[in-house]
């Protein structure tokens, strides 16, 4: 993935693990106490990236550590995971997010495949690198292909893991293992996803009915981004930092969030993402 990036004119930043606030609201932070204040372990480096692009930095990436508290105990989650990052600016809209993405997958599974023969020979599994473009799928076009499979989901609502598993085995099906999802309602979004009235320009990957990455285009107008984060229940005051950055005039923007564990568990087959972490941390599990 770094090769990819390195190749293509990005720069690998590292920003603060120590947040003053968190990227997708205060429910699922971890608290510390930061020398007498209160501070937060990363849920993403969502908002410092989006700051960069106001520094003539036009394209980062960013691997490293995001925390999450949700006291869910399913296939997918952990407290800590590892999540690599992009950002880049002066984009049109989300279709050049994708483009970045769908090749960044491409390329690593290329690599690996050619690079980590004896490895995945060890673990029986077989990869099969995906062409470019991917399958681009709306969020309406998700809901009646489910629906023929009995499962009605009001629109509106978003996807739960077992729907995700369902829509996998459906797209495996007609032979596509990767694919996009676009067109979400906005009120399923993050404030600082780019909002075209009740549809959003968030986009989602999904590799073998697991959600791999999320994103899409920002919201780089200072005045909207000040409406959206009241709308759903923030406090701009404690974004201050973050909004000061818009304040003069920001380039149109996008990136992701790529879940890399949860990319390795569906290549080799895993049940559990744990299985491919060395010390998983749950809401159980604080040791080893």
């Amino acid at each position: 993935m770094r090769d990819y990036f390195e190749s293509r004119g990005f720069i690998e930043v590292h920003t603060p693990v120590i947040q003053a606030a968190g990227a997708e609201g205060g429910a699922v932070l971890f608290p510390l106490i930061y020398y007498k204040k209160e501070a937060f372990l990363r849920q993403s480096p969502q908002l410092y990236k989006q700051i960069l692009m106001a520094s003539g930095l036009d394209k980062v990436y960013e691997i490293g550590p995001a925390f999450r508290a949700e006291k869910f105990h399913t296939r997918r989650h952990v407290s800590e995971f590892l999540s690599l990052d992009f950002e880049i600016a002066w984009i049109d809209s989300e279709e050049d997010v994708m483009k970045v993405l769908e090749g960044l997958v491409h390329h690593s599974l290329k690599e690996t495949k050619k690079e980590c023969k004896t490895e995945l020979d060890i673990l029986n599994a077989k990869i099969n690198v995906p062409e470019v473009p991917f399958r681009r799928l709306t969020y309406d076009d998700v809901l009646k292909l489910l629906l023929k499979r009995d499962i009605k989901i009001e629109w509106g609502n978003d996807l739960e893991d077992s729907q995700e598993k369902i829509l996998g085995e459906i797209m495996e099906e007609k032979g596509v293992e990767w694919y996009f999802i676009t067109k979400y309602p906005s009120k399923i979004k993050p404030f600082y996803i780019m909002m075209d009235g009740k549809i959003s320009r968030g986009i989602d990957l999904d590799f073998k009915g697991m959600e791999i990455a999320s994103g899409g285009q920002r919201e780089h107008r200072h005045d909207i981004l000040v409406k959206v984060m009241k709308e759903k229940g923030l406090d701009p005051h404690q974004f201050s930092f973050y909004l000061e950055s818009f304040r003069y005039g920001m380039p149109t923007q996008g990136g992701i969030g790529f879940g890399v564990e949860r990319m390795i568990q569906q290549l080799v087959g895993m049940d559990n993402i744990r299985e491919t972490i060395l010390f998983p941390r749950t809401p159980e599990r604080l040791v080893p």
